[in-house]
Order: structure tokens, then sequence, then C-alpha cells
């Protein structure tokens, strides 16, 4: 198995060397930049009242540390 350096393709070679499966990997890649809006937006919501923070940070892609950060910066 290896990734081809020219494109986001992982290319699965068995033993033989020829190739048996070729995964394209879609989508945004590196880390995703928030604007201090969106951070408030998220942080406010994440306080309101019967809000779980899982699933706060599964909706916007967010890890639950992520949250705990900015809502201990914006105190």
């Amino acid at each position: 198995m290896g990734w081809d350096s020219k494109k986001d393709v992982h290319l699965d070679r068995s033993s033989a060397g020829s190739l048996s499966r070729l995964e394209v990997l879609e989508g945004p890649s590196g880390l995703r930049v928030r604007s201090e809006v969106e951070r408030v937006r998220i942080v406010a919501e994440s306080l309101l009242p019967g809000a779980q923070m899982s699933e706060v940070a599964r909706k916007y892609g967010a890890t639950r540390w992520q949250i705990y950060d900015w809502r201990r910066r914006f105190r």
C-alpha cells in the first residue's frame, strides 16, 4: 500500500504487483479555519440548557476539546 505523492489517491497493491483497489479521497483536507463569530455561535449553542457537547461538536465538525477551549478563551 502506498500514497501517490502527486494525487490524493491511495493505491492498494497486491504482492504480485497488480493494482487491486483504487481509493480516491474527496473533501476538504487540513485544518479548518473558523472565524471568531462562528466560534462564538458554536460556544453559545453548547451553553444552551440541555445541549450535549458531543452533539454540538459533531454538528459543526469540531471536537469537544476545541469547544471547551473556545469556551475558556471567551470567558
